[in-house]
């Protein structure tokens, strides 16, 4: 039950919110630039800067429907609410890298053009920082959703600009993902898609990159995943080496428009290199998709049984290691023929 003694409480909130109003006199000037290493929870000189910022980042006793309901009471209040958030930067970055300034950011964005614009300005000014940090990347993204068609393709503009620094960012790469997921104009998501389907070799040895390449691979579209495989070409070995490159190569193999470019670079890799990725930790599942998508595809048995054939002289050195599901197929396999025979 809330009640008056805490800080935080609905009540107290209101009374704040009363006290961040600005007359039109003192709206007629900008605010100033907080001090280097800026920490609202600090000192701050003005004291409706600590009242807004405690509003919008506390976790004390405002959940979603008390936060709605704040903002349903004070509507006539809001515009001039966010143009005292938005008004400087690093304030504003201060808390949409807040877990909750993030979430009451976005519950703001969509409420009204005049609100979306205030807020556009500020994401747009600091775009690269807001797309790559923790929480605050939440705000660009549903920014994009919301937006108006103009404000919207800018936004994308940037997302292009900055599309290979974003993907690199442990942060960003997830920012990107959803982009790119929910990009609502056929013609961008074309073009982001080739972005990354071009860069896919730089992106798949990222140690955040790949996890966008992984993604346009899970979207199925035809002529992304070609393009991830024709750049791919020749790396693919390589790339099953490593931990979330060879998640890369799987996805490849689970598309018949990619299938044949890992194929075909498995069976025209030297017979100990090909043994020695069967015995990897993760090369071994490379090479045991490869089995199992050759042998399912039917027009293909030439690819099932030319890499059979490749790994067979290596069997017995497959068994007691990361290959032993390699050699258990190989087994199978040998029994089957000698039955047929």
């Amino acid at each position: 039950m809330i009640t008056h003694n805490n800080p935080f409480t609905m009540p107290t909130l209101f009374e704040a919110l009363q006290r961040i109003r600005l007359s039109e006199e003192e709206t007629s000037g900008s605010i100033p630039p907080p001090p280097p290493a800026f920490t609202p929870r600090a000192s701050v000189p003005n004291e409706r800067l600590n009242l807004l910022f405690n509003l919008m980042t506390t976790d004390q006793c405002v959940s979603v429907s008390q936060f709605k309901e704040i903002i349903s009471k004070t509507e006539l209040n809001l515009p001039k609410m966010v143009s005292l958030m938005t008004s400087d930067s690093d304030y504003f970055m201060e808390i949409v890298r807040n877990k909750y300034g993030s979430k009451r950011v976005q519950r703001l964005l969509g409420i009204s053009d005049e609100l979306d614009a205030l807020f556009y300005d500020v994401i747009l000014s600091r775009f690269f920082d807001i797309m790559t940090d923790k929480y605050a990347c939440y705000v660009a993204v549903r920014a994009m959703l919301v937006s108006d068609t103009m404000e919207k393709f800018i936004m994308y503009s940037h997302v292009l600009f900055y599309a290979l620094d974003i993907a690199c960012n442990q942060y960003g790469c997830i920012a990107l993902n959803e982009v790119i997921t929910n990009v609502d104009d056929s013609n961008y998501r074309k073009v982001l898609l080739d972005v990354v389907a071009r860069n896919a070799l730089f992106l798949s040895n990222d140690p955040s990159g790949n996890f966008v390449v992984q993604h346009v691979l899970t979207l199925y579209d035809s002529c992304c995943t070609r393009n991830v495989a024709a750049s791919l070409r020749g790396y693919c070995v390589d790339l099953s080496f490593k931990k979330y490159g060879s998640y890369i190569v799987e996805k490849l193999l689970e598309a018949e428009e990619s299938m044949d470019v890992v194929v075909t670079e498995l069976l025209e890799c030297e017979g100990g290199r090909l043994m020695r990725l069967a015995r990897n930790e993760y090369g071994s599942f490379v090479v045991v998709k490869a089995l199992r998508v050759t042998h399912e595809v039917v027009n293909r048995v030439d690819l099932f049984s030319g890499l059979v054939q490749k790994l067979m002289p290596f069997r017995h050195l497959l068994v007691r290691s990361h290959g032993s599901n390699i050699a258990n197929i190989l087994e199978s396999r040998s029994m089957a023929t000698s039955c047929s025979d």
